[in-house]
């Protein structure tokens, strides 16, 4: 993964920690993970940001899921500390029918659980599109998370794609969202920003990716986070539906609008 980061110009990268739309995980290797550790440190690369099985859902209403999901965050995390001082990002889920709060109550109980281990990673709520029944699509939501588990070892991953269609306008009001995130939740709480253009119109609660700049948001909007003082020093990930020669185009493009 290292070596495919770097043919593309990135400095950081996403990687999940098992099958996303399954359960298993590949066996670990500690002298790969050895050998991926140097060259990160080499390359001088920021913090990594893993990502949690979408299958993952720790507030769904059935109970041997919900517990299948919070063993599957807690060796998550235990094989995180393989690689110290990153980032782990996960969709908070979706209540199924139980009402915000139970969700909110599940998840927090859920990450407190898992974290009583002390591994050294940071756990990322990531924003979302307000789809469904699906926690994290209000900032309130995510600050009652972590209010809820009390742990400065929890913070939030924003997807631009995601807050826009669930009506955070970032494309006319950057700094208006970034103020209400402060007052709601905290910026020392965000660490890292999903970039995604939008396939679908303003507070959509759609969730569908477009490539940078072919999208609803624009590539306008795309520069204004790269060069926001508040943003451009924290780990930014594409999930744009592209393959490697796309990410590298999107990458040399944010390179170039930096101020």
């Amino acid at each position: 993964m290292v070596k495919t980061a770097l043919s593309i110009g990135a400095n950081t990268f996403a990687f999940f920690t098992r099958n996303p739309r399954g359960s298993k995980a590949k066996p670990e290797d500690p002298a790969d993970t050895a050998k991926a550790a140097a060259m990160l440190e080499e390359n001088h690369f920021g913090k990594l940001v893993a990502h949690g099985a979408y299958t993952m859902n720790l507030c769904t209403a059935d109970a041997d899921a919900r517990a299948f999901a919070a063993g599957i965050l807690e060796d998550d995390l235990r094989r995180m500390a393989a690689l110290p001082g990153n980032f782990y990002n996960f969709h908070p889920g979706s209540h199924v029918g139980q009402g915000t709060q139970a969700g909110i109550d599940y998840i927090a109980a859920a990450l407190k659980n898992a974290l009583r281990h002390d591994y050294p990673v940071t756990v990322l709520l990531e924003t979302m599109a307000g789809k469904g029944s699906e926690i994290g699509g209000r900032f309130e939501e995510l600050r009652d998370i972590l209010d809820a588990v009390g742990s400065e070892n929890v913070g939030v991953c924003l997807d631009t794609c995601h807050v826009y269609d669930g009506g955070y306008d970032i494309v006319n009001d950057l700094n208006g969202v970034l103020a209400e995130f402060d007052r709601v939740i905290g910026l020392d709480r965000l660490h890292a920003l999903h970039l995604n253009d939008s396939k679908n119109p303003f507070a959509s609660h759609k969730d569908r990716h477009e490539c940078l700049g072919k999208g609803s948001l624009g590539l306008e909007t795309f520069r204004r986070i790269v060069n926001h003082p508040q943003l451009k020093d924290k780990p930014m990930i594409l999930e744009t539906p592209n393959e490697l020669p796309g990410y590298a185009g999107e990458i040399k493009i944010l390179r170039e609008m930096e101020a």
